[in-house]
Formats: structure tokens, sequence, C-alpha cells
């Protein structure tokens, strides 16, 4: 898939906050322009001594969950970890395996945050604006906000906020498990964010198509791993 082009991801911290400070301009949220017939999940794992990470893009039918492509990559890290700033070690990889679909997705999902971040740009706003496409954050912690315990059934779902705005939601997946945080990327509201990762959760408290990314780029990883240790020791 022919790919825009980007800012630089080999940046200072700091150059990093005014990156997001300046896509942060621009951001929409609203409910999407058109129905969601496709959809691609995105997850990342670390490989050994943590210089290497894997990205993977699985594209799905919706709302039947059929898998119609799958994609991985591996790339250097060339970011150090600082939370809220996660996306510069991650999206190089997760934007080379997406460059490999075929197809055009009508919505990202990405396990981690969308507005739910200081600076409203956690990797799925971030993502979605480079690619203009509709994105749907949902993580498995929160990286900033308050919130009170949502309902313990189903579905129940309670507001989280960063001072006066709301910025996502804690939401109950499945009854009695501990909920997922979920905030719109790009071009997508919260009420759609959260009644699109509710009818993606089948069997499990985290999405199933975001459980098979993870175990897709797992697979990678492993088998890379493996691979690396049958070397001979030069």
């Amino acid at each position: 898939m022919k790919m825009p082009d980007f800012h630089p991801w080999e940046v200072t911290p700091r150059e990093a906050v005014l990156i997001q400070e300046d896509l942060r301009k621009k951001l929409v949220f609203q409910s999407p322009a058109k129905p969601i017939r496709t959809f691609a999940a995105g997850d990342v794992s670390y490989g050994p001594g943590a210089d290497i990470n894997f990205g993977a893009f699985l594209l799905f039918g919706y709302p039947d969950l059929v898998l119609l492509e799958a994609s991985g990559a591996s790339g250097k890290i060339s970011f150090p970890y600082i939370p809220g700033l996660l996306t510069f070690r991650e999206a190089p990889v997760l934007l080379e395996a997406y460059s490999r679909l075929s197809r055009k997705p009508d919505l990202l999902l990405l396990d981690g945050q969308g507005a739910a971040h200081p600076r409203s740009m956690g990797i799925a706003s971030h993502l979605g604006v480079l690619l203009n496409l509709p994105s749907i954050g949902c993580a498995k912690s929160r990286l900033c906000g308050e919130f009170e315990e949502p309902g313990s059934e189903k579905g129940s779902l309670a507001p989280l906020r960063y001072g006066e705005k709301t910025i996502g939601a804690a939401l109950r997946t499945r009854t009695g498990t501990r909920p997922v945080f979920v905030s719109p990327g790009h071009k997508m509201d919260l009420a759609t964010s959260a009644s699109v990762v509710l009818s993606l959760c089948r069997t499990y408290r985290i999405p199933e198509p975001l459980r098979r990314a993870h175990a897709f780029v797992n697979r990678a990883r492993e088998e890379f791993e493996a691979s690396s240790f049958a070397k001979p020791s030069p």
C-alpha cells in the first residue's frame, strides 16, 4: 500500500512533544462519516534485549470478524522508553506492517490510548491523524485521568476524566472482570468507540481482534528468537 510522508521518528523527547502538540491541532472527534465494514487491529511485541520490536496489523471484516489479511514487520527501536511518548517507539514498525496490507481499512483499532493521553495524542490518535483514518484506542491500563468504577455487568461504562475534559471511558467488557480503557483516536466519538469495542469482546475481556493481533506478533517474535538462538556464535 502506498504510504504518505510522515514526520521524522528519530527525534529528541522535546521534539517528540512538539510533534504531538502540532498533530493534536488536526484531531477530529465525531461519529464516523461512513459505515465500518473493515478494520485493522494493531499490536507490538518487544524482542530480546528490547532493541528490536515487532508490529502487526490484522484486517478483519466487521461485524463478522472474518480475518481478511495479516501483515507483520520488525525493526530496530530508535527512541527511549518514556511514558506519553511510546508512539515514537512503536509507530515505525506498525506503519511498516500497515504498509504491507493490500487494502485500506475503514477503521484502526490499537492496543493503547487515543485521546486518553495528557496531550490527546496516544498511538491511536497519532496513527489516525497520520493515516487520515478513524481510529480507536483500547488499553488494558490507564495512562492518565480519573474515573469511578463502572458497574460489574458487561457493558457498564464510567467516564474517564482529565481535568474538566472527558477523554475516554472505563468499559466493563465482561461481567466481573477489570474494565478496559477506551478512547476515540481520530474521526471517532466516544460513544461509537465504546460500542465498537464492546461488540468485539465475544468471550474475553480484551477485544478478540487485539488478542489475535497480539498472538500473531508474539509468534513472529518467538520465531525470531528461536532462529537467533540457533545461529552459531561468531
